[in-house]
């Protein structure tokens, strides 16, 4: 029976149905972390550590959630994370998320891993609104050709942005993956990355083996250099950890930090990106946008964010979950959730505007 996720009333309620209803290899493909999975946890608990210190008596009758993401106005201060394989959630996949984005107000990354392609993904989203963003996720494999086409066919279908995932050289190991013999399921493919006669991802066992021809542990900041000018669009580095890899990067190009451990998936033991957040703050200086990732899953959470320093935070479990649970409606829903507490969170913090959201309120 469809639930009528109107009724949910918060993040986690999608998350407890979704593990109900998907089948237990996409079921754990989407929740796994690595090894003993200890980052993953910490993603989330990191952020409920910081307490706000709110104001009082203030007038916040006219505040508002709208905000500046990387140059133009957006509904609210969040992103829809790049996660792959959409369809293994819903069979309308990554289509159903750019449409709920696109009505949100808020970009979408789109992961390399998809089950759709840019093209028509993109098509959804203006479909909705003509001036929604999409921004795409890229790794640099180990066919170059294959990554500059890619970039390529993101800036002619009209992306706003490339965002690089940097942090991932080898697959982490990911147990869960394993013990299913994690596979691409069949009828579904990774659109964006397969070639006649290449590798597809339908053998292995885990994600290590069955997409270890999608990355490449060579990569360097040369390659970076190599990709920020074979593409009009700006380039994010998404998978930052240390504010000397921060500031390097804002040195050689990059028009964003994206401060991510991927989700907990990759290097196990690895700082919550709520902990590695200050230091990549102070290292860019405001010379561009940081954004942030990694447990994020309550309005309260945006505004520790805010007040840390980023610009705004990405989601992508979340939206994983509510698609699982209702389609384009079950991710509508939880971006509505995550906008009415962020609206709530900044009135009882006493903000108007996402703009107040300063380091005394978790500093005072």
């Amino acid at each position: 029976m469809t639930p009528d996720v109107a009724e949910f009333t918060s993040l986690d309620d999608f998350e407890r149905h979704a593990l109900e209803v998907l089948p237990q290899m996409p079921r754990d493909y989407f929740r796994s972390g690595a090894w003993a999975e200890s980052t993953l946890r910490e993603n989330r608990a990191a952020w409920e550590r910081l307490r706000i210190w709110y104001r009082v008596m203030r007038d916040v009758s006219g505040r508002s959630t709208r905000a500046e993401v990387l140059g133009r106005s957006a509904a609210m201060p969040v992103c829809v994370a790049p996660t792959a394989l959409h369809r293994m959630a819903h069979p309308d996949g990554e289509v159903a998320t750019a449409r709920a984005a696109a009505a949100a107000g808020v970009p979408m990354i789109l992961s390399s891993l998809s089950t759709t392609a840019v093209e028509e993904v993109r098509a959804a989203a203006r479909s909705v609104d003509p001036a929604a963003r999409t921004w795409m996720q890229m790794y640099i494999g180990r066919d170059r050709g294959a990554v500059r086409e890619l970039a390529q066919r993101a800036a002619a279908a009209g992306c706003d942005a490339l965002v690089l995932t940097v942090d991932t050289p080898v697959w982490g190991i990911r147990e869960r993956d394993i013990r299913n013999h994690f596979r691409v399921p069949d009828g579904m493919r990774i659109v964006h990355l397969e070639r006649p006669g290449g590798p597809t991802g339908h053998a292995g066992r885990g994600i290590h083996e069955a997409l270890a021809w999608t990355i490449d542990a060579s990569l360097t900041w040369r390659d970076f250099e190599w990709l920020r000018d074979s593409t009009p669009l700006p380039v994010l580095l998404k998978g930052i950890c240390r504010a000397e890899d921060a500031a390097q990067g804002v040195q050689l190009g990059a028009q964003g930090i994206l401060v991510s451990n991927h989700g907990g998936r990759q290097l196990d033991g690895a700082p919550a990106t709520v902990e590695a957040l200050p230091h990549c703050v102070d290292a860019v200086a405001g010379r561009v946008p940081v954004l942030v990732d990694g447990g994020v899953r309550r309005g309260t959470d945006v505004l520790r964010a805010l007040a840390l320093g980023a610009q705004a935070v990405c989601v992508g479990r979340p939206v994983l979950w509510g698609l699982a649970s209702g389609g384009e409606q079950g991710v509508a829903r939880v971006l509505e959730i995550l906008r009415h507490e962020l609206d709530v969170t900044l009135a009882l913090a006493v903000r108007a505007g996402v703009a107040d959201a300063t380091a005394d309120l978790l500093r005072p």
